[in-house]
């Protein structure tokens, strides 16, 4: 019987071969999920020598060599970690990305500094839920929706939102009820955004994430932004806060897009790793 250090060496050798972003990490996780443990008490086990458990081997094997094939590590083991929470995930769903958690942050932020005790907020084209389940599950006495059209996608909003008492709705974000118009205090946007000639690069996104939330629409992918843009200022009461992701080349673009929805104070913010990655703007007081 092999020693656990030993199958996971060889499986990173394996991933690292076939161009896996970060192997080391990946092997660990898909370790942690076949034997049911934490990644502390795999380090344990590893410095310790012990073996790795026959039985836990075909299955293994068989995720190692469906990761070779670029299918995303979330997609096997049914989970993604964001913030402070483990999502569920899957095909037919937009994977969360870290860097979507300082988008959320930018939304938290709002809050804290206006001092808001029961803020209303929304997400957007929430997909997986992740930006809706953040808010909730961080600001206590809020109350949160989640927009989602994709009936593919739908089953993970409500599969992560519902426990955080998310209000979930199944239909288009550019279309709400007049009800919930001026009655929010945060609005916040992850929408699909990418030029359609802009296919990315990396074989996760491109193979596996639903085209649905990718592409924008549009020469410059902001056919769909725009539409939430207006959608947000309606949904806002004024001096109510706009948080939209977009990519790194619209950073020029997503400002003048905010300024035409209406919106004042438009300020650009980057992520953890320098890269403009979302604009914001507040609701005119009317």
């Amino acid at each position: 019987m092999e020693e656990l250090s030993a199958v996971r060496h060889k499986a990173i050798a394996a991933l690292a071969d076939a161009g896996v972003p970060s192997p080391g990490v990946d092997v660990d996780l898909l370790l942690c999920h076949v034997l049911g443990i934490s990644r502390s008490e795999l380090k344990l086990r590893e410095l310790r020598g012990d073996s790795f458990e026959a039985s836990h081997r075909e299955e293994f094997t068989q995720l190692v060599a469906a990761r070779r094939t670029r299918i995303p590590l979330q997609h096997l083991t049914g989970v993604a970690h964001f913030r402070y929470l483990e999502l569920k995930v899957g095909p037919g769903v937009f994977t969360p990305r870290p860097e979507t958690e300082t988008v959320v942050q930018l939304g938290l932020d709002f809050v804290v500094q206006q001092a808001l005790e029961a803020p209303n907020c929304i997400d957007l084209c929430s997909g997986s839920g992740a930006i809706a389940a953040a808010l909730a599950s961080e600001l206590p006495g809020s109350k949160v929706w989640a927009v989602e059209l994709s009936d593919d996608a739908i089953q993970y909003t409500k599969a992560n939102c519902l426990p955080h008492q998310v209000t979930v709705l199944h239909q288009d974000a550019t279309t709400l009820p007049e009800d919930l118009e001026g009655i929010m205090d945060l609005v916040v946007s992850n929408p699909p955004y990418i030029p359609p000639n802009a296919i990315p690069r990396e074989a996760e996104v491109r193979d596996h994430d639903p085209a649905m939330a990718l592409y924008g629409l549009g020469d410059d992918g902001l056919q769909i932004p725009r539409a939430v843009a207006g959608q947000a200022m309606k949904l806002l009461r004024p001096g109510g806060y706009f948080v939209m992701e977009h990519a790194e080349v619209q950073q020029d673009s997503a400002a003048t897009m905010l300024r035409e929805a209406g919106f004042t104070q438009v300020s650009g913010h980057e992520d953890l790793t320098g890269r403009a990655r979302a604009t914001c703007g507040y609701a005119p007081h009317r």
